[in-house]
């Protein structure tokens, strides 16, 4: 692809500056820029995937300097599909905060553009120096957009986000130094080959530094028990920014998926399938105490951020097993749940904003206006977000079922998806009829400033998220061929690696046996 694999990275930092020094004080300027900049993007990660599908992976070296010491991207079918999700969610959340949302507080679209540089970065870069840059871009822009038209409960939640993402962040530089000080290098593909050669008396360091980025990789995530700043954190964000950080999680979950299987993964000898003995356990606790949150949540914003953090565990229990068929199941339920998530938000914004002093707690109000349709959004929503037919979230749940039945703790996944799904059902089935049924019982009717005009663009927006959820439905065999061939590339590193080292050279036999299969 040539230069076009920089593009997501380099196009969304260039409008993002040339917004702030030019345009900064015309709000519609501001909009086109940021319009442009998203309707570009969407156009090359489509030629992107298309690209990733038909040739395989392949590298691009900024500088041109020599492999592995260069800054260099790495375009594959996992990297291509991440900035395409990205593009669409960007595009769609662009779409609904123009209405109004970016009016409520400065450099909003700055903010947004940058944010969407510091993912595509951390999606497409190929050493672990540039993933934590990438993560800082993305980490700052979000400080900024989370606090978007600030309040007292936002910045609260904006500290405890701060606090938690720079630990983070000096952790991430600790377990950096463990690892370049055991294999001298960087370099994801680079990494793969060193690994296995590491002389027993430094394999204790190394493992040290490898999970010491599982850790930080699992408070990107929201993995329990790192997952305490995302309810507050979603639930107190502007709506399009709760719906955009909706990819944020899936950051750590990639960052998780390219390492373990790339640098750890069946040729890393001792250190083989590294994490995946805490990966399990710490998914399905993280879909318990998601569901559970989601069931005693007494505001709509907090249900939803807590379904968030249930759905990553899902999604993790499934990326845990490390077979070809479980982590394309995962990656499934992963393109699902980031869509659900971000339609939930929407909706729950349609719906508190019209909901005048009740706001969103569920509790019986009088009716709102546009009640019909909004009802109507919500159930469709609430159903993706229970992972109930006839939509995506079923068809996702279900391929992971399938794929862990030759597990060896296939009784404990089955017995906790199963019921967890559950308490999520009896939970948004409960908020919708206090929402809607019981309040069209009460007398009266909420008056509001929204009430004055239809919000359109806003519904309109809210529409097109849930419609990606049909498409993930109807398109699920196609999808499904992709994901699952992308499955195989991620187990099968030989092209990966020689597209970054280069095509001569020598890999280690690589194991298909996966941690749980037995």
């Amino acid at each position: 692809m040539g230069n076009w694999m920089i593009v997501p990275v380099v196009l969304p930092a260039v409008m993002a500056a040339l917004t702030v020094l030019a345009v900064r004080h015309d709000l519609v300027l501001q909009r086109v820029f940021s319009a442009a900049t998203v309707l570009a993007l969407l156009v090359v990660s489509i030629v992107l995937v298309f690209h990733a599908a038909h040739t395989g992976p392949e590298m691009y070296s900024l500088g041109n300097w020599p492999t592995p010491f260069g800054i260099v991207l790495v375009l594959d079918r996992l990297s291509a599909m991440m900035v395409l999700l990205t593009s669409i969610l960007a595009a769609i959340v662009w779409f609904y905060s123009a209405r109004e949302w970016d009016k409520r507080g400065k450099h909003f679209h700055a903010l947004f553009l940058f944010q969407l540089m510091g993912v595509n970065g951390a999606f497409l870069t190929g050493d672990f120096f540039n993933l934590f840059v990438f993560f800082e871009v993305l980490l700052i822009a979000s400080y900024g957009l989370m606090l978007h038209g600030a309040g007292e409960h936002r910045l609260k939640a904006g500290l405890q986000y701060i606090i938690v993402n720079l630990t983070g962040s000096s952790l991430f530089l600790i377990g950096v130094g463990l690892i370049y000080a055991v294999t001298g290098t960087l370099n994801m593909a680079d990494l793969a080959l060193k690994v296995p050669l590491v002389p027993d008396s430094d394999l204790a360091l190394l493992k040290a530094g490898a999970l010491i980025l599982f850790l930080v990789f699992c408070i990107k995530a929201a993995m329990v028990p790192m997952h305490f700043w995302l309810p507050g954190t979603y639930a107190n964000a502007p709506a399009p920014v709760a719906a955009l950080f909706a990819i944020m999680t899936k950051v750590g979950a990639y960052s998780i998926l390219r390492l373990y299987s790339l640098a750890f993964g069946g040729s890393a000898g001792d250190l083989s399938w590294l994490v995946a003995p805490y990966l399990l356990p710490a998914a399905i606790v993280t879909l318990v105490v998601g569901m559970v949150g989601v069931l005693a949540a007494k505001q709509l914003n907090r249900m939803v951020a807590f379904a968030v953090v249930g759905s990553m565990g899902t999604m993790m229990i499934s990326v845990s097993l490390f077979t070809p068929d479980s982590v394309a199941a995962g990656l499934y339920y992963m393109l699902h749940s980031t869509f659900a998530g971000a339609a939930m938000f929407l909706v729950a914004d349609l719906i508190i904003s019209r909901r005048g002093q009740y706001g969103g707690v569920l509790n019986a109000a009088p009716d709102i206006r546009q009640s019909g349709l909004i009802a109507a959004m919500f159930f469709m929503a609430a159903i993706a977000m229970a992972s109930m037919p006839p939509l995506s979230g079923f068809l996702g749940k279900l391929q992971i079922l399938t794929a862990a039945r030759e597990s060896q703790y296939a009784v404990w996944i089955w017995a906790v998806i199963l019921g967890t799904s559950f308490l999520n059902i009896v939970a948004f089935g409960r908020a919708g009829s206090v929402l809607f049924w019981k309040s069209s019982a009460i007398e009266g009717e909420i008056q509001t400033a929204s009430d004055q005009t239809f919000p359109k663009q806003t519904v309109i927006a809210a529409g097109m998220m849930l419609a990606m959820l049909v498409g993930l439905t109807v398109f699920a065999g196609p999808i499904t061929g992709y994901l699952h061939d992308t499955s195989v590339e991620l187990f099968d590193t030989t092209d990966y690696i020689r597209a970054v080292m280069g095509a001569d050279t020598p890999i280690a036999e690589i194991t298909t046996v996966a941690p749980f299969a037995q």
